[in-house]
């Protein structure tokens, strides 16, 4: 990224001939056929964006826009899918349809096809879950999509590389892809747009990108994001899985602790989120992060709106299984030994947090 900061600075524009801009030029669309690459679509069907936020904002809002008609997504989707679901259905007067989960977060077919009908104008079920790790069956939900002659977007930030993704043999019409899941920047992201689909843009101004997103590119963030999946090593994702799995072993075998979502290969390979009941997420969280251990938390301090995970509630568990809901994120970093020294200061911790709860059954 560092040469695009200062010696090939240039705007990376077509209409403009000097040599700063053709390099980052050159590097955007290197970058775009990396990550065309490895989803089987073609190079021009990559989108470069700011973030996950604004690639599922121009699937949404671009569908939409193009073709008035009911959205319905998951109640496990990503805030920035459910919050621009809710948001178009006020604006426009068109159907929000949220579809639930079962206690392992995963879509029922049937009743996602019994919601689909000629009002439909886009469906919207998440590749991966960010919380729980559930891998939803893609492809055939897609098929379901395309028999029914509704568009298919499919946020796969969590999933993509994690994972073997085919747009083609998924049915797949929109699709959100991240860098920063797979060691690239942040604030880079992008869309991938089936060819003939029928959207529109979130916002207007010059050519860039076929007008679809206007505006100048970020080049070193886009560099950023085809680097990375240059160098992004499939290998390590079962490495990972086994880390994984490592850490479930350990954390369950403590008292009252609970696994969200489901097991092996219908699982991402770095997700861990375990309940652990009687104790609040967020006294974990600060516990663990004074040990060197980052964590993350369903429960409500440590969420902006001051409500629990919406992902556990819809699992069917109760809002003290939301607060006390702690997610671990593995990283191809990460050892055998440091599993073990999660799991024993984890252990640690709760038993210490119980030892002063007014609820825990002793």
């Amino acid at each position: 990224m560092l040469p695009f900061f200062s010696n090939d600075y240039g705007m990376a524009s077509s209409e403009f001939g000097h040599s700063p801009g053709v390099a980052g030029r050159k590097a955007i669309e290197a970058a775009r056929e990396d990550i065309a690459k490895k989803i089987n679509a073609s190079p021009d069907e990559i989108y470069f964006t700011s973030g996950v936020a604004e690639s599922n904002n121009l699937a949404l809002r671009g569908a939409v826009s193009a073709k008035k008609g009911d959205i319905i997504t998951s109640s496990i989707e990503q805030n920035t899918v459910l919050n621009t679901a809710k948001a178009l259905a006020e604006e426009k007067g068109i159907g929000n349809i949220v579809v639930g989960v079962d206690k392992e977060g995963f879509i029922d077919l049937g009743n996602l096809e019994k919601k689909i009908n000629k009002n439909t104008s886009l469906v919207s079920i998440q590749h991966a879950n960010q919380e729980i790790g559930t891998i939803q069956d893609i492809a055939k939900i897609g098929k379901l999509c395309r028999d029914n002659g509704v568009l298919f977007h499919t946020d796969a930030s969590h999933s993509f590389l994690k994972m073997p993704i085919d747009v083609e043999k998924m049915n797949v019409d929109l699709m959100t892809l991240s860098a920063h899941n797979i060691y690239g920047p942040k604030g880079a992201a992008a869309l991938y747009i089936r060819k003939g689909v029928n959207t529109a843009p979130l916002f207007y101004g010059g050519g860039e990108q076929k007008g679809m997103r206007p505006g100048l590119e970020d080049v070193p963030s886009i560099v950023g994001f085809g680097k990375a999946v240059e160098v992004y090593d499939e290998k390590n994702n079962k490495k990972v899985a086994v880390l994984r799995d490592a850490l479930i072993e350990k954390l369950l075998k403590i008292r009252d602790a609970s696994l969200n979502g489901p097991t092996g290969d219908k699982r991402l390979c770095n997700n861990v989120n375990v309940t652990f009941k009687y104790v609040e997420g967020e006294s974990i969280l600060l516990h663990l992060d004074m040990r060197s251990i980052a964590v993350t938390t369903g429960s409500a301090c440590f969420s902006r709106d001051l409500t629990p995970s919406h992902v556990i509630i819809a699992l069917g568990r109760s809002h003290a299984d939301a607060h006390g809901s702690v997610r671990f994120s593995i990283s191809k970093y990460n050892t055998k030994e440091q599993m073990g020294y999660v799991a024993k200061n984890v252990k640690e911790v709760v038993e210490k947090l119980r030892e002063i709860s007014p609820i825990v059954e002793r």
